[in-house]
């Protein structure tokens, strides 16, 4: 995090200074390692058994937070007969696995005799063999503290400091953060990570509470709010799933009868969609037309990017926009991503420098050895000069979920534009064809409400943007809105010139009713639209731009920015009080319940229905939040509760559990499945995967960020300072292992994988140790992976080693651990690195190496699944 978040460490510095207590976990020693209490170095890809063997030291010692966890989470909540664990038999699958299709059927995952998850049966005592808490207490029992060390190199000494120090951090008066970043989710079970994560938060309590959480640091500028609006193919704004094109919701009806859950905050999901339709579609989406569905797109299967990357190399695509990303670099197996690129017939890349997606044609490696040629490549690249963060006004969006706005500093250089400068004038060009053609096929571009106003520029004002992403009353349901619209006029000049919250649209009209003030407001009338129901209220009714206060007025920032959702800084915080509504705490006082005025107060503002008495109990015929009890806090949840069993919506299992990498150098000490079952391969000859314990590549690979460096490099490697501070490549390595390969501090290394081997210099150090797995050594390496072919200084791609891979929930790739060779000296340049590379890497062979890789066209051979999308074989 020092390295990788520097600003965001500032916060953890503070607390050291009043006296907490910093854990590092992390397989090399970096600076958040010299500054930490205590560093914890791991094998790469050993983390859920790790955090499990926490979870079961918690359990087994009886050190979880009794109150909060029988209240709050689905400890007491009674499982079905029929489920199966995957520690039964240690096979490592759970019941339901259909081995043909690939996947579960999790029916049996569910909570007894209820084929919802609204009222389970529970066992406030705890004691019932088959309640949650206790198929937990079964799952971890194996991960004793002495298994942790055989998976994860892990002395049961550091493992029982760490434990002690978390647990003496939680409690009433005490709570613990955990953070984490890629390192955690660039795994093939990095869902279930951050799902063991969650489990041993809610275990101590630490969740909704002051200084508790999870903290998910993200590597970009507002990739929560990427994520938010989002740029993910399979949700809509607001996490709305995304429609599905496979028959079960080819109508509207259809979608809400599918996505609506019958209690919890997403009951509310026809409101939130319908008026994201009237957002897109304005006075065109009527309820007579189902509100425009029939024009959204529909998803047939998992549309992830290493789907159509796969879809490139096998001709089926013939062009692609590409902005805010550099795959020639950033991907994995690049080497089958750059031979992908050069299959397309046009690609349109926008950046502020040439980066390798937009020149790989003439100076990638594969041209440099002969293995591709300029002239025979006929994908032809659109470069458009695109602004930079200092020359565009709009929104980011934190790990906190706070918007905070950002105003333009300078105009941008020549012909560069904003990103919503090219979106807005594209969509304007593509509206006026689509209104001369006749085709049924771009009905739904004729349809949408492209009404933005525009600076002076042709930029669409930010801020009206935003207001629409707010929301509003719509012109043409007046009479069924709770607020007046009729005041609606044609605006003066000033307002004109000032701003977009009072309702006009580019030529001057108006457009619109007044503002929503939050989500609570939407219908699914159609009387009111908004563009992403999470952020309502980020531009309310009073027309202040929140994102852009700066006035923080206490320790949780209030008046700085605008979190969603209802600027609540702490979501969950229901669960900072007692079941009775008092305060943990004084210490740790957030909202609690005001008998008097029979309503919550506190510090923040609520996460929970502000009139609902602590003593309400649903009698099982409620809907939405009606169904919620006053002794809970998870809302979002169709029980109110925190999940430490997931009953519903996960692809690869109801608890974590450890898997091994996809390539290992040992096999699963714990199952006799090494990997995860439900893992996407993406079987190819291009793509292929080492078994466990291949001597072919022995070493353990993992992957990290530089202070120095951005990402790919595209805004860094470019930039004459950073490029000087870091101007080159290296593998990480502990002088046990130099000295075992008689390689000295720089010099010159091949690092070798099955997808192909890069050039690096070698960093001799002592911040990575050698590792003791039952005993057996494993050695590490660690490599930054921000150097491309490109730029003022250059430098082989580690993601070129990395194999492409899908994490089974949200299609991830595993780049944090992986296995390779490392071979002392150079390259062979030109026609002779083939040769080379044979002698490591011989072509000869099937693709499916990996005894559990599935071969070319099983179910598992490409991804299936998805964020939203629910899975082969269950519908439920």
């Amino acid at each position: 995090m020092a390295e990788a978040h520097p600003v965001g460490f500032r916060w953890v510095m503070k607390a050291k200074e009043r006296g907490a207590t910093i854990i590092h976990v992390d397989p090399r020693f970096s600076r958040t390692s010299a500054l930490a209490d205590i560093w914890v170095p791991i094998r790469a890809g050993g983390d859920i058994a790790f955090l499990g063997g926490l979870v079961s030291h918690i359990i087994e010692n009886n050190l979880f937070f009794r109150d909060y966890v029988v209240h709050f989470t689905n400890a007491s909540c009674i499982l079905r007969e029929d489920f199966r664990d995957a520690e039964e038999g240690e096979t490592g699958v759970f019941s339901g696995w259909n081995g043909e299709l690939c996947g579960y059927d999790r029916k049996s995952w569910l909570y007894q005799n209820h084929p919802a998850l609204s009222f389970p049966e529970r066992d406030l005592t705890l004691q019932h063999p088959r309640c949650v808490l206790q198929t937990l207490r079964r799952h971890f029992a194996r991960y004793t503290p002495e298994m942790v060390e055989k998976i994860c190199g892990i002395s049961p000494e550091l493992f029982h400091k760490v434990a002690e120090a978390l647990v003496a951090a939680s409690g009433p008066d005490k709570s613990a953060a955990i953070c984490y970043a890629l390192g955690w989710t660039q795994h093939s079970k990095g869902v279930q990570i951050i799902r063991t994560a969650a489990v041993l938060q809610l275990l101590l309590g630490n969740v909704g509470r002051p200084g508790g959480g999870i903290l998910a640091l993200r590597g970009h500028a507002s990739i929560q709010g990427s994520t938010d609006i989002p740029t993910l193919y399979d949700t809509l704004p607001g996490y709305l799933p995304m429609p599905r094109g496979d028959g079960t919701e080819t109508t509207l009806r259809d979608y809400l009868a599918r996505q609506t859950k019958p209690t919890g905050l997403w009951y509310s999901l026809p409101a939130y969609f319908i008026s994201l339709l009237k957002a897109y579609y304005g006075k065109n989406a009527t309820a007579e037309n189902d509100f425009g569905y029939d024009w959204v797109p529909k998803i047939t299967s998992n549309h992830s990017f290493f789907e159509y990357l796969y879809d490139m190399a096998d001709g089926k695509m013939e062009g692609m926009f590409m902005m805010g990303q550099n795959p020639a670099v950033a991907a994995a197996n690049g080497r089958f991503e750059r031979a992908s690129l050069s299959k397309l017939k046009w690609l349109v890349v926008r950046e502020m420098v040439e980066i390798e997606a937009a020149t790989f044609w003439r100076d990638s490696p594969e041209i440099a050895r002969d293995e591709l040629r300029a002239e025979d490549i006929e994908t032809e690249v659109f470069l458009f000069p695109a602004a930079g963060h200092a020359e565009k006004e709009g929104a980011f969006t934190q790990t906190q979920r706070m918007l905070q706005w950002r105003e333009k500093a300078v105009d941008p250089p020549g012909d560069a534009r904003s990103d919503a400068w090219f979106m807005h004038q594209l969509a304007l060009r593509l509206i006026t064809k689509a209104k001369q053609s006749n085709d049924p096929l771009d009905e739904p571009l004729r349809a949408l409400d492209w009404w933005y106003p525009e600076d002076e520029s042709g930029d669409p004002k930010m801020e009206a943007v935003l207001a629409e992403i707010n929301g509003w009353y719509t012109l043409e349901h007046q009479e069924n809105a709770q607020r007046p619209t009729s005041n609606v006029q044609r605006p003066t000049t000033e307002q004109q010139n000032d701003g977009i919250v009072f309702g006009i649209d580019r030529e001057g009209n108006p457009h619109h009713g007044p503002q929503i003030d939050g989500y609570p407001r939407l219908k699914s009338d159609g009387s009111t639209a908004s563009g992403c129901w999470i952020y309502s209220g980020v531009l309310g009714p009073d027309k202040i731009n929140k994102a852009n206060s700066r006035n923080s007025k206490d320790y949780l920032g209030h008046g700085w920015g605008f979190v969603w959702p209802g600027d609540r800084r702490i979501i969950y915080n229901r669960a900072s009080a007692s079941p009775t509504g008092e305060p943990w705490s004084d210490r740790k006082k957030l909202i609690w319940w005001d008998g008097a005025q029979k309503k919550w107060t506190g510090i923040d503002n609520p996460d929970f229905p502000l009139d609902k008495s602590p003593e309400f109990r649903p009698t099982g015929n409620e809907s939405g939040l009606d169904g919620i009890p006053g002794d809970s806090a998870f809302i979002s949840h169709e029980d109110g509760l925190g999940w430490l069993y997931v009953p519903g919506g996960l692809q690869d299992g109801p608890m974590p559990t450890h898997y091994e990498p996809l390539e290992s150098p040992v096999h699963n000490a714990l199952y006799s499945r090494d990997t995860n079952p439900a893992v996407h391969w993406f079987t190819r000859q291009e793509n292929r995967f080492a078994p466990p314990g291949d001597p072919r590549f022995p070493f353990v690979l993992t992957t990290y960020r530089l202070t120095e460096h951005h990402t790919a490099g595209g805004m860094s490697r470019f930039l004459s300072h950073l490029a000087e501070l870091q101007p080159e490549l290296f593998a990480e390595m502990s002088p046990e292992l130099a000295r075992e390969l008689k390689i000295d501090n720089g010099d010159h290394i091949s690092v070798v994988s099955l997808r192909g081997a890069i050039e690096a210099r070698a960093l001799v150090s002592r911040r990575i140790r050698p590792l003791h797995l039952n005993g057996k050594t494993v050695h590490q390496i660690a490599m930054p992976f921000h150097f491309g072919s490109a730029g003022p200084v250059k430098g082989g791609s580690t993601n070129d080693l990395i194999p492409i891979s899908g994490e089974p929930n949200v299609t991830i790739m595993e780049a944090k651990a992986l296995t390779c060779n490392i071979v002392p000296g150079r390259l062979p340049r030109g026609p002779a690195f083939e040769d080379w590379l044979d002698k490591y890497v011989p072509k000869g062979g099937p693709p499916n190496l990996h005894p559990e890789q599935p071969a070319a066209g099983a179910p598992c051979a490409r991804a299936g699944g998805g964020h939203g999308l629910e899975g082969k074989i269950d519908n439920r």
